[in-house]
């Protein structure tokens, strides 16, 4: 089968001028194809808070959410 190429931006247009059913499946389809990425980097995301609020004396599991958010805040904040 012949292939043509085109650039990103060929490609952006084309979607725009979908109908959105078909914009919805080009969507789900991208979705679908990048989900182990985004599984695999949320897992590694929550492993190393837990281990950032362990080294620092803290229980992630048992905190409370307005504890999070302030232990993030203050981590984000520190001074290296």
């Amino acid at each position: 089968m012949p292939s043509i190429t085109i650039s990103t931006e060929q490609v952006l247009e084309l979607v725009k001028q979908l109908p959105q059913d078909q914009k919805i499946e080009i969507f789900r389809f991208l979705l679908v194809s990048q989900w182990q990425e985004w599984q695999d980097l949320s897992s590694y995301g929550s492993d190393k808070v837990k281990l950032a609020a362990q080294e620092r004396g803290y229980d992630w599991e048992n905190m409370s959410e307005a504890e999070r958010e302030e232990f993030i805040d203050e981590v984000l904040h520190e001074t290296p």
